[in-house]
């Protein structure tokens, strides 16, 4: 349980505060961006799992994610009588992340009616590019659809077991730089939490989307998986 905290922790400290403290410096006296970009800020997401994965999937498998946690249940790969506990600690890591990020940032004071507030989720007025609630929500689905799929693939036993991470950080970023101008990019209920309370505003709302849907794509993708591409010998339950 510890491993999922600290890792949980350490993508909202890492993905969000790249967010929220480096994506936009402004520009230097040449006009150049002195910021992260939403490219920077896809790659601090995609390296905090990569590098969590590595240190700390071992212990508690990695999942740092409640749709994970969801998908390898459906997958066959995790208990389901672990899975609650194992959401309660990520969330719980997500948020004291969450207030990590708020006081390296000074407390400031949020705008929750501005799209992207505090690194936080949202469709509508809350998406970066006006992106509706039946857009943000395939999106979603989608996009942890995939994460699902290939998190199983690149933990399988016949994968290349030194690779799991990598490519699960891989995707990670992938899954950013395609839809964070769409809804900032959840796929991950602890990480939408966590800045939510923060931004306030019509984001607390909002939220029941970015729970369902990358609940419902995580356990779509590890549900192909099993049926398509899995080999019964993965089965963990």
């Amino acid at each position: 349980m510890g491993a999922e905290f600290i890792g949980t922790l350490g993508l909202v400290l890492g993905g969000c505060g790249a967010a929220v403290l480096a994506a936009d410096f402004g520009t230097g006296a040449n006009g150049t961006s002195l910021g992260l970009g939403y490219v920077g800020v896809s790659l601090a997401f995609g390296l905090t799992v990569l590098t969590g994965a590595y240190a700390l999937g071992h212990i508690s498998g990695g999942h740092f994610n409640p749709a994970v946690t969801a998908g390898l249940v459906a997958g066959g790969r995790f208990p389901a009588a672990k899975a609650a506990a194992y959401v309660a600690v990520q969330v719980l890591g997500a948020i004291v992340g969450a207030v990590l990020v708020y006081l390296i940032a000074g407390t400031p004071d949020i705008d929750g009616s501005e799209a992207g507030a505090f690194a936080a989720n949202g469709y509508g007025d809350l998406s970066p590019n006006g992106s509706g609630v039946g857009t943000a929500f395939i999106t979603e689905v989608v996009m942890t659809a995939m994460f699902l799929i290939v998190i199983m693939g690149a933990t399988a036993r016949k994968a290349a077991p030194a690779m799991g991470g990598l490519a699960i950080g891989l995707m990670l970023t992938l899954i950013h730089l395609i839809s964070i101008p769409v809804t900032n990019t959840s796929v991950n209920p602890a990480r939408s939490t966590s800045q939510a309370i923060f931004a306030g505003g019509d984001y607390i709302p909002q939220l029941w989307l970015f729970w369902i849907a990358p609940i419902l794509g995580a356990v779509i993708g590890a549900v192909i998986y099993r049926v398509l591409l899995g080999d019964e010998e993965d089965l963990a339950v």
